[in-house]
C-alpha cells in the first residue's frame, strides 16, 4: 500500500498539531465502543432484561465484531482481552443506559441512531487495523464491514430479533462504501487522520440518509415456478 513519504505502518503522522494515530485511534476505538455498548443495552431495555443481562448484550454488540476481526487476522489474544478498560468502558455504558432508557421516548429510533455511529466508527477502524496487520487493501474493507456489522448481528440474535444486517436497510452497504472510501484514500497518499474522518463521514452519511429517507434496497420478490413438463 502506498503510504504519504516519510510514514510508515503504524506510524503517527508528521504534522504538527495532528493527533497521533495510535492516540487517534485509541478513543475512536472506546467511541465506537461505547456507542456500539448502548445501542446493545438499548435493545435490552425494549426486552426489559436486567443489569446483568444489559451488560452482556451491550458486551456481545461492542465486541463481537472486533473479536471476529482479530480471530481472522490471528491477532491474539483478542482485543478485549487485551485492554480491560474496553469492557469497562462497555458494563459502565450499559448501566448508565439502564438507569436512563426509560426517559428515551423512541428507543428504537434511538438504537438506529447509535448503532448507525457505531457502524460508521467501527468500519474505518477494522480497516484500519487490518491494514496495520498487512492485509490486502481489498480484504481490509471486508473486515470493516465484519468489524462494523458482525456485533449487531449478534447482539440482535442473542435478544431474538431479525439482524439489520439481513433486512432490507441499507446497513452493511454503508459500512462497506466507508470502509473502501478509507482504503481507497490511504492508497492515493492521504493522512491517517482526514482518511478516517472521511470513511466515517461517507458511512455515517448513507445509513443516516436511509434511516431519515426509508431508503432500503430492492428485495427479492417471489414468483410462480416455471412448469417443466414431464419428459418422462
Amino acid at each position: 500500500m502506498a503510504l504519504p513519504p516519510g510514514e510508515a505502518a503504524g506510524a503517527a503522522p508528521r504534522r504538527g498539531g495532528m493527533i497521533g494515530v495510535e492516540t487517534l485511534l485509541r478513543w475512536l476505538d472506546l467511541a465506537g465502543i461505547a456507542v456500539f455498548a448502548a445501542s446493545g443495552a438499548l435493545v435490552a431495555s425494549r426486552k426489559q432484561m436486567d443489569a446483568v443481562g444489559f451488560i452482556l448484550v451491550a458486551a456481545v454488540t461492542g465486541f463481537g465484531g472486533g473479536t471476529l476481526r482479530d480471530l481472522l487476522l490471528g491477532r491474539l489474544p483478542v482485543v478485549w482481552l487485551r485492554d480491560p478498560a474496553l469492557l469497562a468502558v462497555a458494563s459502565s455504558v450499559a448501566l448508565l443506559v439502564f438507569f436512563t432508557a426509560h426517559r428515551i421516548e423512541n428507543r428504537f429510533r434511538a438504537l438506529l441512531w447509535a448503532d448507525a455511529l457505531g457502524l460508521s466508527l467501527f468500519a474505518v477502524l477494522g480497516a484500519e487495523t487490518a491494514l496495520i496487520a498487512g492485509a490486502n487493501p481489498w480484504a481490509a474493507v471486508l473486515l470493516g464491514v465484519v468489524t462494523a456489522s458482525f456485533g449487531g448481528a449478534l447482539r440482535d440474535v442473542v435478544c431474538n430479533e431479525i439482524p439489520l444486517l439481513l433486512r432490507k436497510e441499507i446497513y452493511a452497504l454503508a459500512a462497506l462504501a466507508g470502509a473502501a472510501v478509507f482504503v481507497g484514500l490511504r492508497l492515493h497518499g492521504v493522512w491517517r487522520d482526514p482518511a478516517l474522518l472521511g470513511g466515517m463521514a461517507v458511512c455515517f452519511g448513507i445509513r443516516a440518509a436511509a434511516i431519515a429517507r426509508g431508503w432500503s434496497l430492492p428485495a427479492y420478490k417471489g414468483r410462480p415456478g416455471r412448469e417443466h413438463p414431464d419428459r418422462g
